[in-house]
């Protein structure tokens, strides 16, 4: 099934929402997906009951120690596997940084633990294009990039798919990618516009399905429970239901 980066270099765009609730998703189908969190504030972690998390258990020990990713997997509700993060992720730039290997640690260890034909392996990335999201982008034949409806966010996602474009090359690789719109308010002008301007700039990869700021989506981490398990009936679990099929039906997910 592949290996799924979430990225953006913005932050504040759902990144850890679209991550966490997609790997429920797929989970609650029975697809036994993989969540690997890659940012040291940790919050995907944090959102799948899992916190406070030693350097040595978690993908740190991939960089400091190579140690297996078999080894740092946790099972977590509803059904799925983690990698968690820890804090010790922020000290990955100034002490592999200038290493011209470590940007496929990641996707050497994905291939050894044999996750490359398994159900989903979901990346979540920090917004900063260091070591770590490096190697969530060299481990990733997909690229889901979620964005906020607002102006900034819509020019992040130029400077974005630019940097994709140059990363392509300089790798001879491609990247699916797929852009879906976040935290859309209907009541606003503004978010029609940005979505109307993204569908018209990014033929092909913007997703029809818009995920809607709801109070239960930013609710549900603080219970360490997925849209799906702590508001099944509300508009954000109906949102991610349709996104899931969409992606599943042009082959994404």
């Amino acid at each position: 099934m592949g290996v799924i980066t979430v990225f953006n270099q913005k932050g504040g765009v759902g990144k850890t929402t679209t991550t966490f609730n997609l790997a429920a998703a797929l989970a609650r189908a029975g697809r036994t997906p993989v969540a690997i969190d890659g940012d040291p504030q940790a919050h995907l972690s944090l959102a799948l009951g899992v916190k406070d998390v030693p350097g040595s258990q978690s993908l740190y020990a991939l960089f400091d120690q190579k140690t297996p990713l078999g080894m740092l997997t946790r099972d977590v509700e509803p059904g799925l596997k983690l990698v968690p993060a820890s804090l010790d992720l922020s000290k990955i730039d100034s002490l592999y940084g200038s290493d011209p290997g470590i940007t496929r640690r990641l996707s050497q260890a994905i291939a050894e633990a044999g996750w490359n034909e398994t159900p989903p392996v979901l990346i979540d990335c920090s917004p900063m294009l260091g070591v770590l999201t490096l190697n969530a982008l060299m481990a990733a034949d997909r690229v889901l990039i979620p964005l906020a409806a607002d102006f900034l966010s819509l020019q992040g996602v130029y400077r974005i798919n630019a940097a994709l474009d140059v990363l392509e090359k300089r790798t001879d690789r491609r990247f699916v990618r797929r852009v879906v719109v976040s935290r859309y308010d209907a009541r606003r002008r503004l978010s029609f516009r940005i979505y109307q301007e993204l569908k018209a700039s990014f033929p092909g990869i913007v997703c029809d399905t818009r995920i809607h700021e709801t109070v239960s989506l930013a609710e549900s981490p603080m219970h360490a429970k997925d849209i799906f398990a702590f508001a099944p009936s509300s508009q954000g679990a109906a949102d991610f239901r349709l996104l899931v099929q969409e992606l599943e039906s042009v082959g994404f997910l």
